[in-house]
């Protein structure tokens, strides 16, 4: 049964996950947002989820969403709702400059650079703390880093029950990081973090809490 406040036009919303994670991440809310007539589509970003495509960098995963809304864009889905989590803001950013045909962009959590910023740039600006989120990276040989479950469960999901965070920790990827063996790799630098984005005049900010977070509370990227 769907809402009645919900107007029969509401726009399609597109999901894009953080770091570690892929479109499963969005079951929930995309259940909640059925039963209240909105339409959405979550984005698997290159390498996560159940993309067979490989990893890629910044601006890889702002093409594939970049796609994906001209995608649509071609079935007459007009003006969507972007809305990127954690290290989804950055990408749901640059998306938005190569298609700009979008309603709002919401940033959860999220990275909203200005212009001319990059993620590592912002990241380096923000007041040193520890965060919980950095005990449970586990860096790999091949340039990627793994979540620790034993350490991430607390530093990504709060107080979400134990039968949702332990699925989800096991769904988690791999993920790039930018090193010099990802550089030497891939013959070029890593943008994941370096890239700048540009943020379209016509995007929303919108978050869902501070950033960055109290020292020692979760963070994600």
């Amino acid at each position: 049964m769907t809402d009645p406040a919900v107007p029969a036009s509401a726009r399609t919303v597109v999901l894009v996950h953080g770091a570690w994670h892929g479109a499963w991440c969005y079951a929930a809310l995309q259940a909640e947002l059925d039963r209240r007539g909105v339409p959405s589509l979550a984005v698997d970003l290159p390498g996560h989820g159940v993309s067979l495509a490989p990893l890629t960098d910044l601006h890889g995963d702002a093409r594939c969403v970049a796609d994906t809304l001209a995608m649509l864009g071609q079935r007459g889905v007009e003006n969507p709702v972007l809305v990127g989590h954690s290290y989804g803001g950055a990408v749901i950013t640059q998306a938005a400059v190569w298609f700009p045909a979008v309603a709002h962009l919401v940033y959860l959590a999220a990275f909203a650079l200005d212009d001319g910023e990059s993620v590592m740039g912002a990241l380096r600006a923000f007041p040193r703390h520890d965060v919980a989120l950095s005990a449970a990276m586990r860096p790999l040989d091949d340039g990627t880093s793994v979540l620790d479950p034993a350490v991430a469960g607390a530093a990504l999901y709060g107080s979400c029950p134990a039968e949702v965070v332990a699925p989800s920790l096991a769904r988690t990827s791999r993920w790039p990081r930018c090193s010099r063996r990802w550089r030497a790799r891939h013959g070029r630098p890593s943008r994941r973090r370096m890239c700048c984005a540009r943020r379209t005049r016509r995007s929303t900010r919108s978050t869902s809490e501070s950033w960055p977070p109290a020292a020692g509370g979760p963070w994600s990227w």
